[in-house]
């Protein structure tokens, strides 16, 4: 049984050590979409960089769903929503199929931005792990996937 122990020691020890370090990603992540948001525009909130950089990525989407996606309150959505069609970040029309609802893209100025930052956090991140392998790198994307599905 000691050996049970001590096995379930060190997985626990390994456990807090990961915990650590993904404590320390989310700080930095926070910091990055700071510094992200405002590069784009020394008004946006780092939440409003979120939404917009989801609103891209998707094309086109609507509050409801950016609500849903993030679990974000949606009057915290709408003012965000508000505050990037007043920045000129993103344009928004009826939904054909549903007038309720208000399709969101952005602009072709956001998208450029957007692109800029994009290609500066992937040098970063391709500066950080230059040292792993290619299986180092899948094994990793395993773990964020299986984190992400959690």
């Amino acid at each position: 049984m000691a050996a049970g122990t001590a096995a379930q020691s060190d997985v626990d020890d390994a456990l807090a050590e990961f915990q650590g370090h993904l404590n320390l990603i989310f700080s930095k992540a926070r910091s990055l979409w700071k510094e992200s948001a405002a590069r784009i525009h020394p008004e946006l909130q780092p939440a409003g960089y979120k939404l917009l950089a989801s609103i891209a990525r998707a094309g086109s989407t609507n509050a409801h769903q950016l609500a849903e996606l993030f679990e974000m309150d949606k009057s915290v959505v709408s003012r965000q929503v508000r505050m990037l069609e007043e920045l000129g970040l993103i344009e928004s029309r009826p939904d054909e199929t549903d007038g309720r609802l208000r399709v969101l893209t952005a602009t072709p100025t956001a998208c450029a931005a957007l692109a800029d930052v994009r290609g500066d956090h992937a040098q970063r991140l391709r500066t950080s792990i230059t040292g792993l392998t290619q299986d180092e790198i899948r094994t990793a994307s395993k773990v964020f996937r299986l984190l992400a599905e959690a």
